[in-house]
């Protein structure tokens, strides 16, 4: 039986197909009786806000009928920014030779927390290079990554470096 984020995700990425968008990544995170829905859309040229509120109204219509969630719940949905979120291998491969982040939900040789360049991604792996050693990490035991900014090319791109 699938869980209840992939019974969301197979609700609402075929929404935001439709309107033109990738379903980038969905959290489905409940806290006691709060429940909140997180939506990350993409597209060929990033989203704008308009994106993101027609992806919202129509996922709220679907899940009016359909009912997943029981009881009340927040829906967000947004851009995944700058630092987006990881989810799955084809994004890893995506950012290869990019800086990421990575918290793993078991300690691995005493360390929860990674940083480093993906240099490699295969068969559910994802190899980093962390302080000068690869490491290879499985993608099901990553709990959250995230692409690390450059926030030096995006001044460059658009001429605002200091220019002495």
């Amino acid at each position: 039986m699938a869980s209840k984020q992939e019974l969301l995700e197979q609700m609402v990425s075929p929404v935001a197909t439709a309107l033109g968008c990738e379903l980038w990544g969905l959290e489905y995170l409940t806290q006691g009786r709060y429940t909140t829905v997180r939506i990350f859309i993409d597209g060929p040229n990033g989203v704008s806000l308009d994106d993101c509120e027609r992806v919202s109204r129509q996922v709220s219509a679907v899940f009016d009928v359909e009912d997943p969630i029981d009881g009340e719940y927040t829906l967000e949905v947004s851009s995944p920014g700058m630092d987006r979120p990881l989810y799955k291998e084809s994004q890893y491969v995506r950012y290869l030779g990019e800086t990421i982040s990575v918290r793993l939900r078991i300690a691995r040789d005493g360390r929860r927390r990674f940083k480093g360049v993906i240099t490699k991604v295969e068969n559910g792996d994802v190899f980093l290079q962390v302080d000068n050693k690869e490491v290879q990490l499985s993608i099901d035991v990553i709990d959250k990554a995230n692409v690390e900014p450059r926030y030096d090319d995006l001044m460059r791109e658009h001429n605002l470096t200091d220019k002495d």
